[in-house]
């Protein structure tokens, strides 16, 4: 509605409906912002605990990898290593969190714990490793769904905030001085009628008498 609207009744009452309306959105945007923003927190809190396990695991995994080429030599465990089928176990599902949608990966890692390989051609060390990298692969999954989740969350956080900042100090006061104005406008003319129609009848009052 234009500032300069005509200071009519049914102007009023739309100025008050729009008012109103954008007060509810502030707070259902305020709402959401927060919801959001503890949800984003408690997701921080899981990828720093998860990057400290996943680091420790890296390292453990790496020097099963070096002991195995200790004992097989590099060029029989890249062999070996050909015998990993590629996975296809990961699957990428949808939730939605206040309209924001969130990856949830889910994964189902068949004999984990048993090397593809021959255990002829093998040894401890790249039976081992292949556990351990098993580990951090899963490992590796959950950080990458914690920080796109966390990713999204902070984008929509950004625009959720801007949009509920523009309703609390532009549209809200802009309807506020709008409905002021109007009913000014309005009571000064009532008070002006109600004036007029004093004098009209003491004239009358005054050509009856």
């Amino acid at each position: 509605m234009d500032t300069n609207a005509m200071p009519t009744k049914g102007n009023l009452m739309a100025a008050k409906k729009t008012l109103s309306l954008s007060m509810q959105g502030f707070e259902l945007m305020d709402k959401k912002r927060n919801i959001l923003i503890k949800e984003i927190m408690a997701l921080t809190e899981q990828a720093n605990e998860i990057a400290e396990v996943a680091e420790a695991s890296f390292k453990a995994a790496y020097e099963a990898l070096q002991m195995a080429v200790v004992q097989l030599g590099s060029e029989n465990v890249a062999r070996i290593s050909h015998e990993v089928k590629v996975e296809e176990s990961v699957i990428v599902k949808i939730r939605s969190v206040m309209g924001v949608l969130l990856p949830v990966v889910t994964y189902m890692f068949e004999n984990e714990n048993t090397p593809p390989f021959d255990f002829a051609n093998a040894s401890s060390a790249l039976d081992e490793a292949y556990i351990k990298f098993g580990k951090v692969k899963e490992l590796t999954l959950k950080l990458a769904m914690i920080e796109n989740m966390a990713y999204r969350l902070a984008a929509n956080i950004k625009k959720t905030n801007k949009r509920a900042n523009a309703l609390k100090n532009i549209t809200i006061p802009k309807y506020k001085e709008i409905i002021k104005n109007i009913q000014n406008t309005l009571e000064e003319r009532e008070r002006d009628e109600f004036t007029r129609l004093k004098v009209v009848k003491k004239l009358k009052e005054r050509t009856n008498a």
